[in-house]
């Protein structure tokens, strides 16, 4: 019980209200909101920025950024797709975007531990290669699967819960206990919350920095296969705009992006809170560019919010 009212203590519950009362609002707009085939749509829409948002949240706790992970899931969602129809195996084609979306992460580590350039630009410059290459690679043209089973990697059920959804709360789980219950987690925050100073005590910065982009990298390669599952496709344009719905989720969740604040609980609740708009702006038949607008809103106001915590950690040291 006091493990519980730690976790829902101040900003997380204020979170957990405002996602009750997004709930209440939109269950009375329409009924159609509470209906059990919606809420599972939602829990899948979520796992999926839930899976490529634990590694945002080491990422930005170890005080950088990636911008690459939505173009990850058009590039990596291509090679799974090619591997499974070259292959006929779904492991191999699992396995193929777990090692893609590693080398993508470690890329953009050395890119920022070893050659010194600022993880925004660095990011920045792999989201447009990767997007580019995918384009050029595919002729703009998505390529469909032709294995059968692979759509239960994204469609299917374990019990009564979607697949994916189950692989994100285990994922979930498993982070927390090493954000929270390792010494790789405290020293992620000490990275996050003063780098220098981690630097003098004896700290691996620069490892602890890469292996954040390595396993960002990763889920966001699990991600994508996911993805890629449930649509049957690998599509050059998958992931438009989802490095923005993942960092604007984890930040309005408590995660600083000043680094070394936050948790993944908080991110979890931020995430959901943006997954419960998307979806009742789409139950509302709102138009798509409403949707943009509503997102861009979120994203001001996470990063506005993170400022205010910002101000107020400084004025109580």
């Amino acid at each position: 019980m006091e493990r519980l009212k730690g976790l829902l203590r101040g900003e997380q519950a204020a979170l957990v209200v405002a996602l009750l009362l997004l709930a209440v609002v939109l269950s009375v707009l329409t009924p159609v909101f509470l209906s059990p085939a919606n809420l599972k749509n939602v829990l899948r829409d979520s796992s999926l920025i839930a899976i490529a948002g634990i590694g945002m949240v080491m990422v930005i706790l170890a005080g950088e950024i990636d911008l690459s992970v939505g173009s990850v899931q058009a590039v990596v969602g291509i090679l799974a797709v090619q591997v499974l129809n070259e292959s006929g195996s779904i492991l191999l084609a699992l396995l193929g975007a777990l090692a893609a979306g590693l080398l993508i992460g470690l890329l953009n580590g050395l890119l920022v531990t070893r050659a010194g350039i600022n993880s925004l630009i660095a990011t920045l410059g792999t989201m447009a290669i990767l997007r580019g290459g995918a384009m050029v690679g595919t002729q703009a043209v998505s390529i469909q699967g032709r294995v059968e089973g692979f759509t239960e990697v994204g469609t299917g059920y374990w019990g009564p819960l979607p697949v994916p959804v189950v692989l994100a709360v285990v994922l979930l789980v498993f982070f927390y206990l090493v954000l929270h219950h390792t010494p790789a987690g405290r020293y992620l925050y000490a990275v996050g919350g003063n780098a220098q100073a981690a630097r003098l005590a004896g700290l691996p910065v620069e490892k602890l920095k890469l292996a954040a982009f390595a396993l960002s990298g990763v889920l966001a390669g699990l991600s994508a296969f996911i993805l890629a599952a449930r649509l049957n496709s690998g599509q050059p344009n998958a992931g438009l705009g989802f490095e923005l719905q993942v960092i604007a989720a984890v930040v309005l969740g408590g995660v600083s992006l000043s680094g070394g604040l936050g948790t993944l609980v908080g991110a979890v609740l931020g995430i959901l809170i943006l997954t419960v708009l998307n979806n009742g702006l789409v139950l509302l038949d709102v138009s798509s560019f409403y949707h943009d607008i509503a997102r861009g809103t979120v994203i001001i106001l996470a990063v506005y919010l993170d400022s205010r915590r910002r101000h107020q950690a400084q004025r109580h040291a």
